[in-house]
């Protein structure tokens, strides 16, 4: 029998590819998503458009205990994968409340059903290098102590020890995955990857001028999110649960990714890239 996995924020990027690599080793693949997603399938589901008709979708919410416990009284899972999240940090600044919501009472509301109806399913968190925030060591480990800078590391900090806490107070197998930043054409135009990219295109094309930035002098651990999601697997397979840090172990600027980006385009990024302190973070987190 196919063994079966619901992930949380099948529509996003890591949950879109990780449905693809459950598909792709037989699984029989659930998604929870909110129920206006499924009622404007062709804007909300975009990039699992492909697999509507091989994954079974429930709607739901993360923000009502009900609604989540409802998806479990209901269904048997052996894997739970936890992606859903307000996952873009700029906006955790504004809207600090909303993402606390989302990204710790929503995990909990996950745990708590998941405890209740079905202790046993494996359970994964997904973690972020934002945690670490202004780091104590290079690189970073799992035993790295946490210092978030933004109410979404806060939030995802917050996340990670109800993870722990549930696998010490009730035995069950729960993994904490503390990844890196990783990409692909599927991620947001939000987030400062595909900004760029989107924006030297718009440039190439004549549709734009210039691009505002933060701070290029930030740096980051950039990987592939098709790569990431093999991991978040991985995870669950072992004989015991514990916590995991994926990342490629190389950090780049910014800046150098303005330049790869607009080189291949053969544009020079300082002609058009022009550095906008509205887009600083409150509190800056130089290297990750």
């Amino acid at each position: 029998m196919a063994r079966k996995a619901l992930i949380t924020g099948i529509t996003g990027q890591d949950g879109s590819y990780l449905a693809e690599h459950l598909l792709s080793l037989g699984y029989e693949v659930h998604g929870l998503v909110r129920r206006v997603a499924m009622e404007d399938t062709g804007r909300r589901l975009g990039r699992i458009a492909h697999l509507l008709d091989d994954v079974v979708l429930h709607p739901g919410t993360l923000e009502s205990y009900g609604s989540v416990f409802r998806v479990f009284s209901e269904n048997a899972f052996d894997e739970c994968y936890h992606l859903a999240a307000q996952s873009f940090v700029p906006e955790s600044f504004v809207d600090g409340f909303s993402t606390m919501n989302a990204n710790i009472t929503g995990t909990q509301h996950v745990l708590a059903a998941l405890q209740s109806t079905q202790p046993g399913t494996r359970f994964y968190f997904a973690g972020s290098s934002e945690m670490f925030g202004r780091v104590h060591e290079m690189p970073q480990r799992e035993s790295t102590p946490f210092h978030p800078r933004s109410p979404y590391g806060v939030s995802k900090a917050a996340g990670h020890w109800l993870a722990v806490n549930y696998r010490e107070a009730y035995d069950m197998y729960c993994c904490s995955g503390i990844l890196f930043n990783h990409e692909s054409p599927r991620r947001g135009h939000e987030f400062v990857t595909r900004k760029i990219t989107s924006g030297a295109a718009r440039i190439a094309l004549g549709l734009a001028e210039e691009l505002h930035l933060g701070n290029l002098e930030a740096q980051r651990d950039w990987g592939h999110a098709a790569d990431y999601v093999r991991a978040m697997h991985l995870m669950l397979q072992g004989e015991r649960p514990d916590d995991y840090v994926i990342g490629t172990g190389r950090s780049h600027t910014v800046r150098e990714f303005c330049e790869i980006a607009f080189g291949e385009l053969d544009l020079d990024y300082r002609d058009h890239v022009r550095v906008d302190p509205s887009l600083f973070r409150p509190a800056e987190v130089n290297v990750l």
